[in-house]
């Protein structure tokens, strides 16, 4: 019996152990591994010959699904983000493209206040001067009675404003998908356009997906509707801010700190304007990657894989791009 090829490129799939791999028996697979995220160029040098992509953050851009073809049955997403997908190219190509919603809104939300304590704490700060031989105690600043403003409520940025509420911080947002009976049970104010979010907040927390439409949303005019001092964190997509203008504010005191999961692009370049900037906590897209989580999103990527093939929609918990 042919065996599927089936490419593997999302390091998380790989790296953690779980009940996934047991989907991928050798005996019914041949599997190919790359470590993504792969540029277009490296990766038109792997596609061509699988039946399957199990995929990360790889720019499958129109000419890397052109290469696909004639062979490839599926394009399933690990994770949720299908912004490094050219869809419309997908759909005029008829590839089907599977992604994994609602697996990891904890854990990222989890990450949000992880990034937002570390700043508002000074926690790498003093880590580090412990670390030198050094004991300078350094003066934080509370959450309590601040507001967090949310951009996107989502999955995501619902589960960050409970744990905001949780830390009585007063929560407004902006989604132009509004959820009454939502906001209603935990006291969400909702504003009108993003950036009343950013006039009122101390705390602006971003979970939109990335469009052309938001592309660079933050910038230097946008945060001069900031407070001054206030903190911005980015665990969705780092095509949502201009990195230098962000880098800029930070050195101005615009900004009171930065908490950054994802960059554009990523890996981190070694000019990337925010590694000269101030006050930045760093995480490298990790936000989503907990055993617990990387096991359901590798678990649903694989069963929407092997669903398609077999000539059946996608997971019931995920929907069809």
């Amino acid at each position: 019996m042919t065996k599927t090829r089936i490419l593997i490129t999302t390091t998380s799939f790989q790296d953690t152990p779980g009940r996934h791999h047991d989907l991928l028996p050798a005996d019914q697979y041949e599997i190919d591994r790359a470590r993504g995220p792969l540029s277009e160029p490296e990766i038109l040098h792997l596609v061509g010959s699988h039946d399957a992509i199990i995929c990360g953050d790889d720019a499958f851009t129109r000419p890397v699904l052109e290469k696909c073809l004639p062979r490839l049955k599926v394009l399933a997403k690990y994770g949720i983000g299908v912004d490094k997908i050219d869809l419309p190219a997908a759909t005029a190509l008829k590839i089907p493209v599977t992604f994994c919603p609602g697996v990891n809104h904890v854990t990222v939300a989890e990450h949000t206040f992880g990034l937002l304590l570390s700043l508002t704490r000074l926690i790498p700060q003093q880590d580090a001067l412990i670390k030198r031989g050094e004991w300078k105690r350094s003066t934080g600043r509370e959450l309590a009675g601040k507001t967090m403003g949310i951009l996107g409520l989502g999955r995501i940025g619902k589960e960050v404003a409970k744990r905001a509420k949780a830390f009585d911080m007063k929560v407004c947002a902006f989604d132009l998908f509004w959820d009454d009976a939502f906001a209603t049970q935990y006291g969400i104010t909702r504003m009108q356009a993003g950036e009343d979010v950013l006039k009122a907040s101390e705390v602006v927390s971003l979970h939109m997906n990335l469009t052309e439409e938001n592309k660079e949303y933050i910038h230097l005019g946008r945060i001069a509707f900031m407070k001054r001092g206030a903190y911005l964190l980015n665990c969705a997509r780092g095509g949502l801010i201009n990195q230098a203008d962000v880098a800029a504010a930070l050195k101005q005191g615009l900004l009171g700190g930065y908490g950054c999961d994802v960059v554009e692009p990523e890996p981190i370049e070694k000019t990337n304007p925010l590694l000269a900037a101030p006050n930045v906590v760093f995480t490298p897209h990790t936000g989503s990657r907990t055993y617990e989580s990387v096991e359901r999103q590798a678990l649903m990527a694989a069963e929407n894989m092997i669903r398609v093939l077999a000539g059946q929609a996608p997971h019931a918990q995920a929907n069809q791009v």
